[in-house]
């Protein structure tokens, strides 16, 4: 065998030189292209929410005296957490958002499971009743509860009528006529987090399970709902992260005598002119989600059932 000589080896090093440079340049390339494509999102993202965002939690840390008078000051969230009308409120906040996940999944989890278990064709038609009424404004919807709940509607003439109760319970303007809104409005994403859980499971499992003597019920218990988990921590998060921060729905169906928290920043940045006070309203509002959302999956994710989240 004749021995590689010198100039063939130099020719070998420069063609392997070349071949990681042009592979450099082609993946500069991809960046670049990359880098254009994403330019108008990063740029609206960050001058619609990024910058905003900055400016009220800048406004938070502003206390005002006087009407010229003005220094930085953590004074506003030291009167947020010893007031106790704002305590109530962000008390008043998470116990309905946490009604209405619960109303949402018990509704939402078998409406879901029969999507799974049906024909593709009536999952179709399933999945499009189910969104049809994101189609319609929450505005609309909500005004569409607001008559069916008043003193004198539907549901209390029906609730008379058959005989149920002399003096139906006050639904408007309730905590009762706000789970009510709420959970019309985010079924739909509770539905269908938990349907695309569903789908992804296997059903020779049930199948095997029904083989080792496990009836429905106990299959459900081991093998479908554990398997749906993911689903529902989505469901949850999502139905939870937008009941804390919804406002037209708490305002419409609450009014005065439901005071969440999104209605009293509201309050009073819009009514009472106190921009500094409602920035940190909503920075607390949004660290209180933020800090019940991520401990709520750490939990499920080191939980039993860990290695469905794998």
């Amino acid at each position: 065998m004749e021995p590689v000589r010198y100039d063939d080896r130099q020719k070998i090093v420069r063609l392997s030189t070349e071949v990681v440079t042009a592979r450099r340049k082609r993946n500069w390339r991809k960046y670049i292209y990359c880098g254009l494509l994403l330019f108008p999102l990063v740029a609206f993202i960050f001058g619609f929410f990024v910058i905003p965002m900055l400016y009220i939690l800048y406004l938070s840390f502003i206390e005002t005296k006087g009407e010229t008078n003005a220094f930085y000051s953590i004074g506003n969230y030291v009167h947020f957490f010893t007031d106790s009308y704002y305590l109530h409120s962000l008390w008043l906040t998470i116990k309905i958002s946490l009604y209405t996940v619960v109303v949402s999944l018990l509704l939402g989890y078998p409406v879901a499971l029969t999507m799974a278990k049906c024909s593709p064709r009536v999952r179709g038609l399933l999945t499009l009743l189910v969104a049809s009424p994101l189609l319609i404004s929450i505005v609309v919807r909500n005004f569409g509860w607001y008559l069916l709940l008043l003193p004198n509607g539907t549901i209390h003439q029906l609730l008379i009528s058959l005989g149920i109760t002399t003096s139906p319970p006050k639904l408007l303007f309730s905590e009762i006529g706000v789970v009510i809104g709420l959970s019309n409005a985010y079924l739909p994403f509770m539905i269908l987090s938990v349907a695309t859980s569903l789908y992804n499971i296997d059903p020779s499992l049930e199948k095997a399970a029904a083989i080792l003597g496990a009836g429905p019920f106990r299959s459900f218990l081991s093998v479908t709902l554990p398997l749906s988990l993911p689903g529902i921590v989505s469901g949850v998060v999502l139905v939870f992260s937008m009941s804390m921060s919804a406002y037209v729905t708490p305002a419409l169906m609450g009014g005065a005598n439901v005071p969440m928290l999104p209605v009293v920043a509201y309050d009073q940045i819009i009514n009472l002119l106190r921009w500094t006070y409602g920035s940190a309203i909503s920075y607390v509002l949004l660290g209180i989600t933020l800090i019940i959302v991520t401990t709520f999956t750490r939990m499920m994710e080191k939980g039993r059932y860990r290695e469905v989240f794998r």
